[in-house]
């Protein structure tokens, strides 16, 4: 079971990265919007802007930092083992990190510490790049928030003092605004939509094998009554890794949708009522394309959120349960 979930994670990351390059036009896209926005933004935006970057950046720091502790977790359980004389040969049976079929001079010093170190070096790079993945998809989200609460505060800024020409070229920027933030999540959904669906569907094998690790774990304690604290943390570790990792796809899906509410929210807030009426229609506008709200999808077969991240847990424990039950 320990090195299926090192695989299922590992092939994960392989293809979260096959489909990132499949859509690397969108992506630089993507990039020199956010590139563009920058350049736009007034003094009154920076601070909105500046701080979904700070955040975005703690958000990264949390996330990387979390898969780094899971890879160093896979290390204390070797660095905990003593290695086995076998028929006392001189050399002796070491744990790696990874389990390979390596040839028996491995075993000796200091082949043994050459190997251990390139296995290391090679989880750590491979966890980062996936804390790296999950944390690209947190920054660009709360890119499009900030666009949002811009948006949203222009909307409540607008005043029915401009005059009929002024106010006309207001309301057609806006539009224009809320054109390119629908564009923008559109490119985010294109990438990430499939990357969230190989997500999901591994997430729940995944979630089930650490799962079933940590109960016939907690099974051999009881009969043995000693504690593997090494192999425990290992797992609980990779184990909340691997459930951040689902979490962060549906709580992205959940909070673009919570935000895109706020722009038809504050289009009706506005003092659409002391317009022309040839005026207030752009407000309308703006309302009526605001009720289809902006969201991350699995695939395109379902919307991520809390919602469908709480069905990952459930359908995870009912198969832990199975397997508990079979084994």
């Amino acid at each position: 079971m320990d090195s299926l979930s090192v695989t299922i994670e590992y092939t994960v990351m392989a293809l979260k990265l096959t489909i990132l390059w499949v859509n690397s036009r969108i992506f630089y896209d993507v990039l020199a919007a956010m590139a563009a926005d920058w350049k736009e933004v007034t003094s009154n935006e920076v601070h909105i802007m500046t701080n979904k970057a700070i955040l975005s950046r703690r958000f990264s720091n949390v996330i990387i930092g979390l898969h780094s502790v899971a890879v160093c977790c896979f290390g204390i359980e070797v660095l905990a083992s003593h290695p086995d004389d076998v028929n006392g040969v001189e050399t002796p049976v070491r744990a790696f990190t990874l389990k390979l079929q390596l040839p028996s001079r491995c075993n000796e010093s200091p082949l043994y510490e050459v190997v251990l170190c390139l296995e290391f070096f090679y989880q750590l790079i491979s966890s980062c790049v996936s804390g790296v993945l999950n944390s690209l998809l947190i920054t660009l989200i709360l890119h499009t928030s900030g666009q949002i609460e811009i948006l949203c505060d222009e909307l409540k800024d607008i005043s029915s003092e401009k005059k009929n020409q002024q106010l006309n070229l207001s309301m057609k920027a806006l539009i224009g605004k809320h054109q390119r933030i629908i564009t923008f999540s559109n490119k985010i959904e294109r990438i990430f939509s499939y990357i969230a669906l190989v997500q999901f569907l591994t997430s729940i094998l995944l979630t089930c094998c650490i799962g079933f690790t940590l109960i016939t774990s907690f099974s051999t304690m009881q009969d043995s009554d000693t504690i593997d604290s090494a192999a425990l943390i290992k797992a609980i570790v990779f184990y909340m890794a691997a459930t951040v990792e689902a979490f962060i796809f549906c709580f992205c899906g959940e909070y673009l949708s919570a935000k895109s509410k706020m722009i038809g929210d504050a289009a009706y807030k506005s003092i659409w009522y002391d317009f022309k009426p040839d005026e207030s229609k752009f407000v309308l506008l703006i309302i009526l394309r605001s009720q289809r709200r902006l969201t991350i999808t699995a695939g395109k077969i379902m919307d991520l959120s809390l919602e469908g991240f709480t069905s990952i847990i459930k359908a995870s424990a009912s198969y832990v349960s199975v397997l508990h039950a079979v084994y």
